[in-house]
This record gives C-alpha cells, sequence and structure tokens, in this order.
C-alpha cells in the first residue's frame, strides 16, 4: 500500500496552481532506465496534443556504482496545454527510484511537490550511499513536500513472477512500471508504449511479455489502489498549435534534417565526417540513417582526419560537413585554416559541453563563442550563426548551408548539449517555401593560359568552384598564400595584405545578405533590451514575458548570426539605455557587442552545467531596473 507521511498536507494542487502546465522529472540510477522512460513517456505526452520541452541530465561516467550521487540520471519534461519554451523552472512531480536521486534532486522540487519514491530502494546501504544518516522518508525531513512511497521494485517482481526472470532482469522492468503510473496518473494511453516494446524485443517474446506486464501492472496500481492524498489523475487539454504534421524532434535529429535539406535545396551530395564525442555524437548516428537522401558518413579515427574528409569532399563537388564538441574543434583548428585559404564550403558544427579540457561532457554550456569567433591562427575569419532550439535547429542548419555555399566558406554552427538531446515538438515544413541554393561549378576554360581557382564574384567576393577532372580546367589551392591574381604561389608583402583584406571583406560583407535583426519581444527602444544568443531563448523569452506583465520597459533580441553580426544591430542595440546579456560563459558575447560597438552590456553568466531558470533571469531583469 501506499505511505503518505504528511496526512494534514494539503492536496497536490496542480490545476489550481499549474493550471495547463506540468514538469515532471523522473530520476533514478544511471542503469535504471531513466532516460528511456522520459522518452517514452514524451512521445506519449506529444501524441497527446500537449506542447513540450524536455531536458535529458545524465552522467558523464558510462555505468557509475550503483546507488551513488555522481551516478544519478534524470530526465525532465514540462508539457501542457500552452506554449513551451523551457523544460521548466522547478518539477512539480518528482519521481526517485533511490535515495541518491532524491538527494541530489530534492533542492530542485519546488515546495509543496509531489515525491514518488521507491521505498524498496532506500535499504540501509543504499542511504549510506547516498550520504543519509536516516531514511529520509521516515523522519519527517520531506515534510515541505507531499510524498507517496511505496515498493516499486517489489510490484514489480510481483508483475513479472509469472515469466520466470531471474531477480536482476526482473527488476530491470521497474522503468516500465514506472511509466505505467504515470501514464495513468496524467491520462496517457499505453497503446503506442506496448507497441514500441513489440518492436524493440521482437522475437524475443519473454522480454517483451515481461515489460508489457509491468507497465500494465503500475497502470492498475494508479487505477485501483486506495491511495491517500497525493496522487491524483490529472488531464491537461491539447496545446492550442497551428495545424499540420508534427513530430517530436531531438536538436540532434532537426540538425541532421536540415543538414540533408540543405543539401537537397542546393542539388548536392552531402559528405559527413566525424569522430565520437559528448555530445555531437548523436549527429552522426542521426544522418547515418539517412543514407538513401544521398548522405555518406564516414567514423574517422580522429577529429583532424574527420574535419580533412570533409574538405576533400568540398574539393570535389559535396558540400563537406563535420561535426565535435569543444575539444574536438580545438583539434581541428588547423584544418578550419585551411579551409579558409583553400575557399571550399564547408559546414562545422559545434555542440558545446562545458569545458575546458574534458571537463562536463554530459553537462550543457556556452563557452565556445570565442573559440568559434577568434580560436584560430593567423586572420582567418569564419561565419559563426547558433540555433535557439531543438526545431530551430531545422532552419539553422539549411542557413549555415546557404552561407557556405553563396560565399564559399567555412561556416560554425553553434549549439549545445541541451539543445542536442533535448525534445520539443516540430511542426514539419513545406520545403517547397524554402529557396533553392544556387550552385554554379565552373565550367569556362580561358582562352590563353590557366584558370586562376581564385577568381572572384565581385559582389560577394566568393571564389569559383572547379570539380576536379573538368576539361581544361586543371588548378591548384592549399595551405600555402596563394596569388590574388593567377592562383598560384605568391609569398609577396602586397599580395597577402590583399589575399588577407579579401578574405576578411568577403566575410564582413555577408552582413549585407543576412535579415536585418528583429526585436522578439518588446519595443524596438526604451529602457532595457536582454540580449541573447542559442539556447537561452526559452528562459529569456518566458522571463521577459513575466517582467513585461509586471509593467516593466523591457524588450528582447536574440541573435542567430553571430559573426558577421546584422548590418542594424548596434543602432538597434543604442536605442536601450541598458543591455543585459545572459549566458552560459562568463561573458562572451557581451565582451564581442563592448568590442563592436561600444555599448555597456552587462552580463548575466551561468556555468553550472545547467540551462537558465526563468526565475534566475526575471531576478536579473529587476534587478537592473
Amino acid at each position: 500500500m501506499a505511505t503518505a507521511l504528511q496526512a494534514d498536507q494539503p492536496p497536490l494542487s496542480l490545476l489550481d496552481e499549474l493550471p495547463d502546465h506540468v514538469v515532471v522529472r523522473f530520476a533514478g540510477d544511471s542503469g535504471d532506465g531513466m532516460q528511456l522512460t522520459g522518452g517514452q513517456f514524451t512521445i506519449s505526452t506529444a501524441l497527446a496534443g500537449n506542447d513540450l520541452a524536455t531536458f535529458p541530465d545524465f552522467p558523464a561516467e558510462i555505468r557509475a556504482p550503483q546507488g551513488t550521487l555522481f551516478g544519478v540520471s534524470a530526465f525532465q519534461i514540462h508539457f501542457g496545454s500552452s506554449r513551451i519554451d523551457t523544460a521548466g523552472d522547478q518539477p512539480d512531480v518528482l519521481v526517485a527510484m533511490n535515495p541518491a536521486a532524491l538527494k541530489v534532486n530534492l533542492k530542485d522540487l519546488r515546495l509543496g511537490g509531489l515525491i514518488i519514491a521507491d521505498s524498496g530502494e532506500f535499504g540501509e546501504r543504499n542511504l549510506s550511499k547516498a550520504g543519509y544518516d536516516r531514511n529520509p522518508l521516515e523522519d519527517g525531513s520531506l515534510a515541505p513536500y507531499q510524498l507517496l512511497a511505496f515498493d516499486i521494485s517489489r510490484q514489480t517482481l510481483e508483475a513479472v513472477k509469472e515469466f520466470g526472470l531471474g531477480n536482476k532482469d526482473a527488476l530491470r522492468c521497474k522503468n516500465m512500471w514506472t511509466l505505467g503510473l504515470a501514464l495513468w496518473m496524467f491520462g496517457r494511453p499505453r497503446k503506442p508504449i506496448i507497441d514500441w516494446l513489440t518492436k524493440k524485443f521482437g522475437p524475443n517474446e519473454l522480454l517483451r511479455d515481461a515489460n508489457i506486464a509491468a507497465l500494465n501492472a503500475g497502470h492498475a496500481y494508479g487505477e485501483t489502489a486506495e491511495l491517500s492524498g497525493p496522487l491524483k489523475q490529472f488531464r491537461l487539454a491539447p496545446a492550442d498549435v497551428e495545424p499540420g504534421f508534427y513530430r517530436t524532434v531531438t536538436g540532434a535529429e532537426a540538425l541532421s534534417l536540415g543538414l540533408v535539406a540543405g543539401a537537397k535545396l542546393a542539388g548536392l551530395p552531402m559528405f559527413f565526417g566525424g569522430y565520437p564525442i559528448t555530445p555531437a555524437s548523436a549527429l552522426l548516428h542521426s544522418l547515418a540513417r539517412l543514407s538513401e537522401h544521398g548522405v555518406t558518413t564516414f567514423q574517422a579515427e580522429d577529429e583532424i582526419a574527420a574535419i580533412c574528409s570533409a574538405i576533400g569532399a568540398s574539393y570535389a563537388g559535396s558540400l563537406g560537413v563535420t561535426s565535435s564538441s569543444g575539444p574536438g574543434i580545438a583539434l581541428k583548428t588547423e584544418a578550419m585554416g585551411l579551409a579558409v585559404m583553400t575557399e571550399l564550403p564547408l559546414v562545422i558544427v559545434n555542440s558545446q559541453r562545458g569545458g575546458p579540457s574534458t571537463g562536463l561532457p554530459t553537462k550543457t554550456e556556452q563557452a565556445d563563442l570565442y573559440q568559434a569567433v577568434y580560436g584560430r591562427n593567423g586572420d582567418t575569419p569564419i561565419p559563426v550563426i547558433a540555433a535557439r532550439s531543438p526545431t530551430d535547429c531545422f532552419d539553422a542548419a539549411i542557413e549555415a548551408c546557404r552561407l557556405a555555399i553563396q560565399f564559399m566558406t567555412p561556416v560554425i554552427l553553434l549549439t549545445d548539449g541541451y539543445i542536442a538531446n533535448a525534445a520539443e515538438p516540430w511542426r514539419v515544413p513545406e520545403m517547397a517555401d524554402y529557396p533553392p541554393i544556387p550552385v554554379t561549378f565552373h565550367k569556362e576554360v580561358p582562352e590563353a593560359g590557366h584558370i586562376n581557382p581564385y577568381a572572384r564574384d565581385p559582389e560577394t567576393l566568393r571564389r569559383i568552384w572547379i570539380k576536379p577532372g573538368t576539361p581544361g580546367l586543371t588548378h591548384r589551392i592549399g595551405g600555402i598564400e596563394k596569388s590574388y591574381d593567377t592562383g598560384n604561389i605568391d609569398y609577396s608583402p602586397e599580395n597577402h595584405q590583399k589575399m588577407t583584406d579579401t578574405r576578411k571583406a568577403k566575410i564582413d560583407g555577408i552582413a549585407r545578405f543576412i535579415p536585418e535583426q528583429q526585436v522578439e519581444t518588446g519595443n524596438t527602444s526604451g529602457e532595457l533590451v536582454v540580449v541573447g544568443w542559442g539556447s537561452t531563448y526559452g528562459p529569456i523569452r518566458q522571463a521577459v514575458e513575466i517582467c513585461r506583465a509586471r509593467g516593466h520597459d523591457v524588450a528582447h533580441i536574440h541573435i542567430r548570426h553571430l559573426w558577421p553580426f546584422p548590418a542594424n544591430l548596434g543602432d538597434l542595440l543604442r536605442g536601450y539605455r541598458r543591455i543585459l546579456v545572459p549566458e552560459m560563459n562568463t561573458g562572451q558575447l557581451k565582451t564581442l557587442l563592448r568590442d563592436q560597438y561600444l555599448v555597456d552590456a552587462k552580463p548575466l553568466s551561468k556555468v553550472s552545467g545547467q540551462p537558465f531558470r526563468i526565475a534566475e533571469i526575471v531576478a536579473a531583469i529587476e534587478g537592473m531596473l
């Protein structure tokens, strides 16, 4: 039976206090299947028509010691019937599968929130591993919350007893039992999960049927048990969204589809050269499943080989793409200079993580902006753009492809660990709405002499693109400086000055071909503007709307094109008395804005490995005002 320790607590008033949205966090050992549980609950939530945003948060260790604090894995989902922009500041419901999960995540749970705990895991050994002297389920320390504690482990063993599984294999079904309870709690159908289990386990009927039995048992527990106090069933109405065909995507999935779409819009085959690294590996995995769309994926022996293979593919007439995270981008730096010198189209994706060095492999950060804009030897200008959300990765990837091809240049596309792993509903666009990306391979043979591969378009300064083997157009490009007039090797001071100035002017000139900066929320001038980039979009948007509702004169600008900046950005920023820049680093965009526009931008820095909370930005806004 369930145990509600605080009988005099008020019922969980989700429907009163949060009329159209709820935040749920599943937390347990890194072997408890919390990511899988959260992922399947996300699918069921999307099928129910709710808007949603997720935040998978897992340790860097492949398998940390069971029951330890640093082995806790969590999955948070924020869903509702209104627009959802973030994974939520504080969980309303915390599902804790062991003491360590409770200890790590309790500080985030809102006061009065609901804890669902597996009391079967709160034995002396697990309590000791988590640093508890006493059992928190019994000592009254959870009085500020509502507690529902019952033996999920025993319930699971009972549910799958008929299948004759060993104790270890039987307990692996705990996550399905927990998922079944969550599906009941929020009125979700079980059929999509049952269909998924049937497909996942295929001919292994024993494991399939055991997991389905655990799922059904958890659901039935919610339906039939005499649960006192806090456990209720909640139903949220579907979100009012634009009609269309929707699917749930992670940032990595949307990014892979956007890259393929960009290559298709250009009529080019795509080559991806990558090397496994967290959190960028998901892009390689996703693209490897899209070979029927003209995608070649190559897992290289190291980061240098990965980018060099992509450069070679671009030289041969494909769209070259490579990807990594901060440490791997550092290893690619010399080859990025080669791509700048050869002026070949190349998309470089950086899924940022906490640094420096190995840093926080599975935690998010935005600390590679300096690296993207400045981090190469010599004067090596590269355009930099950033995606703002998982679904925005699709359009950001197409834009990166467009700039790379239109200007014959490498382009850096910044995402981060949060964007790569998080999921949200995506309205699948009509590709007819996207303009094609024009590509012209030079085929005209000069009447005399040899072709100059660095002959340029006078408007964009892009050089011509010649496929190797084109009759009469034998040419040479490479990392050694070439003559502006002939394309031959030329070390002369005058030529190097001219080529350096030309490469810079080409990238600076991109500002004339990108959209003007828009204001996301608020007026085009006023007391305060909050300027962000990348995955801070959701919390900034919500914080600004809250502050405007309180009567504050505040606006929101979110920058996609980080280098070069949009042509009107400086004038726009000067229209505000104060500028606040929240970012998950120690103030890198703030420094760029001060440098380029001499504005007194103030930083709001966070480098904890966690995304901003809305409340943190609201407090900073009101503090400045």
